[in-house]
């Protein structure tokens, strides 16, 4: 059902842009181009998709300035269609609000500090020694360890863990499951059995970040782990204890990260991805769905190891041939030598 509605003009006047045609229209969400309705604004960024503007019920679009006069409907012209898009919806669809309290279920220790605004939701535990910023929400079950630090305007969703002395910044956004701060897979060979080694740094998330669902943040064996600033994390992530990943970087799901690698700033990182441990990844980075990372990346680029699917019989044969590789570089070299000895 249509909310809170804003004219185009309204919308511009928050987010820029420009409007072309009935800047009047009002419109109060927004939706894809084959299911908007009048009361929608629905949006264009990719020009293959423009036969379907003509069959939209959308009252209003959002376009790319290469599209802006190529229709008739009322429209916002902006640099960027998508991050604009991205703006209305977060106008249109601001995070479930909560009520400010302790809810009578939840244990919170007396040594803990709670800002104004703090909600803590039903069987939430926050221990000793605990700082939460202002208008925080730690949702229903979440455990919040001794001494961990939380900043203002974060959300926790129900059952995030964030275990003792991990600090995270403002507005960070913690999906339901994640793992903040357990012991790093340290372990030591001792006479055929393994001897834990105590994992004593923390995990560091700084401002704007956002981790998925059943993510788990390792903490330092010595060093801290540090995810920083604006870095979007997918769900079911796997970090390592001393990961580093810098500024604005994105990594999709089910990717693994091992420990003490360095990931630079503004890098986007595939869906099942491996990055092995111990290497550096610059800045401005792009690594595939599938690539197994084995050595640093010392060069901004794109990197792919997958190779695409093929019909199985197919795929054996090719398996069987890749075997064989190796002996057969050396067999092209030794005919190389040979070559190169007869025309001597």
């Amino acid at each position: 059902m249509p909310g809170a509605s804003y004219s185009l003009t309204e919308l511009v006047q928050r987010f820029g842009g420009e409007v072309r045609g009935d800047a009047q229209v009002r419109v109060s969400q927004i939706a894809s181009l084959s299911s908007a309705q009048p009361h929608h604004i629905s949006f264009l960024s990719n020009p293959k998709y423009r036969s379907q503007v003509a069959q939209s019920a959308a009252g209003a679009l959002i376009v790319g300035r290469d599209l802006g006069d190529q229709f008739e409907c009322p429209r916002i012209v902006a640099d960027n269609p998508y991050a604009y898009f991205a703006r209305v919806s977060g106008l249109f669809n601001p995070p479930p609000a909560a009520e400010p309290g302790v809810h009578a279920s939840a244990v919170v220790h007396p040594g803990a500090t709670l800002a104004p605004g703090v909600s803590v939701g039903a069987n939430a535990v926050i221990e000793r020694g605990v700082l939460i910023g202002a208008n925080s929400v730690i949702g229903a079950g979440c455990v919040i360890g001794p001494d961990a630090h939380i900043g203002a305007d974060c959300l926790l969703y129900a059952n995030v863990t964030v275990y003792h002395a991990c600090e995270i910044g403002e507005r960070v956004i913690l999906h339901s499951g994640c793992v903040i701060g357990a012991d790093g897979f340290g372990l030591a060979p001792d006479q055929g059995k393994w001897l834990k080694i105590p994992q004593i740094g923390r995990v560091v998330i700084e401002n704007d970040v956002e981790i998925g669902a059943n993510t788990t943040i390792d903490r330092g064996a010595l060093d801290d782990t540090v995810i920083e600033t604006g870095v979007k994390l997918d769900n079911q992530i796997q970090v390592a204890h001393n990961v580093r990943i810098g500024a604005h970087t994105a990594i999709a799901a089910c990717t693994g990260i091992a420990g003490s690698a360095r990931i630079g700033a503004h890098c986007t990182i595939g869906g099942a991805a491996m990055i092995f441990g111990h290497i550096e990844i610059a800045d401005h980075v792009n690594i595939s769905t599938n690539t197994l990372i084995t050595k640093s990346l010392p060069k901004p680029g794109t990197y792919t190891s997958a190779l695409p699917f093929s019909e199985h019989s197919e795929w054996l044969k090719n398996a069987v041939q890749m075997r064989h590789l190796d002996s057969l570089a050396k067999r092209l070299r030794a005919l190389e030598k040979k070559l190169e000895d007869g025309e001597k």
